[in-house]
């Protein structure tokens, strides 16, 4: 059941222990003297047409079950009240079920909210289409989930369609930006360049070192599969190895981040945006509602603190920021430019 493969998600998700960071293995190179005081410093950003006063962003997780429905308005009401953008879940579960309102009720009862959705890529653009008819969202992120759908029993096995999908999906929404977005395995030069082909302006790599839907798979399914458990590209790596794509697409960065350093840290190496899912699911099975929105309030002004450490008015500034790599994400970028 539908219903339950979600809820297993969200189990798994809170089980999992991260081992490993890639954001640790990149040291930022601080300033003594500032040249901006703190309310001088704007993090704004602009991606997928759209203006946002923070640039970090709840992420899709869940949705299709009472407790997807649960996570879903309490994930709503700290981005309404924090004046933060929030992405569902993949929409696929309404789709299958007319009668579930864990998506719908997100807009229900934030009105002002800044809303995105989420549709499988294995999916026909009319899917996206309901999709945006049904929540009106500010973009809408096609995901791409190859090993996930590996390692499910009942996943897709019709990847040769998978192009053809987006092509669709191109071709037929126009009014709505879209967003190609990886779900944790990373995304290097090679994905970026097809879908530019195809017509993607917006990645969002997503890259392993948070949640890993490898795991949780194995988890639902006997761990049959252990050994593909840190399967792909952490999201540093990845946001190394498309540098050069930067300035040509909009990229946002997801994938373990767990606090404003790792956010500044992938506004540096190019990033629009910054998506966060797990830390959020942590936050707020750990916290109040409102201890949440203060967390995340605070957040805002850490980013700025950071930022003025760092001798930085505005994000377009990051990018002159110096760094150091560290480990193996530093042995991973020496090989991959060889």
């Amino acid at each position: 059941m539908i219903q339950n493969r979600k809820d297993d998600h969200i189990n798994y998700a809170l089980e999992q222990e991260k081992s490993e960071n890639s954001f640790d293995d990149m040291e930022l190179i601080h300033q003594s003297i500032p040249k901006y005081n703190l309310d001088e410093i704007d993090i704004s950003t602009s991606f997928a047409n759209n203006y946002f006063e923070v640039p970090f962003f709840i992420n899709a997780m869940t949705g299709g079950s009472e407790r997807a429905k649960s996570i879903n308005q309490k994930l709503a009401k700290i981005a309404d009240k924090c004046g933060l953008l929030f992405v569902t879940g993949s929409y696929s579960a309404a789709l299958k079920n007319p009668d579930d309102n864990s998506y719908k009720i997100i807009k229900e009862e934030n009105e002002h909210i800044k809303l995105a959705t989420n549709i499988g890529i294995d999916k026909n653009y009319t899917a996206g289409q309901k999709a945006i008819e049904d929540l009106n969202p500010l973009f809408l992120q096609i995901h791409v989930n190859l090993m996930q759908e590996l390692l499910m029993p009942e996943g897709s096995r019709n990847f040769n369609e998978w192009e053809n999908n987006l092509k669709e999906f191109v071709k037929n929404i126009k009014n709505t930006p879209l967003v190609l977005k990886e779900v944790g395995f990373g995304m290097t030069s090679d994905t970026i360049k097809k879908g530019i082909e195809l017509g993607i302006k917006t990645f969002d790599i997503s890259g392993r070192g948070g949640t890993s839907f490898a795991y949780i798979e194995n988890r639902r399914n006997g761990n049959r599969f252990t050994y593909l458990n840190d399967w792909g590209q952490t999201t540093l790596a990845s946001l190394l190895d498309i540098q050069k794509f930067t300035e040509k697409v909009e990229i946002i960065a997801s994938g373990g981040v767990r606090n404003p350093l790792d956010i500044i840290k992938a506004l540096i190496l190019g990033a629009k945006g910054v998506g966060i899912s797990g830390t959020m699911l942590e936050i707020i099975e750990n916290y109040s509602i409102e201890e949440a929105i203060e967390i995340v309030n605070s957040w805002k002004m850490e980013c700025k603190m950071i930022m003025c450490a760092l001798n930085t008015k505005k994000i377009s500034e990051l990018k002159n920021v110096k760094y150091v790599l560290y480990g193996k994400t530093k042995q991973f970028l020496e090989n991959i430019r060889n």
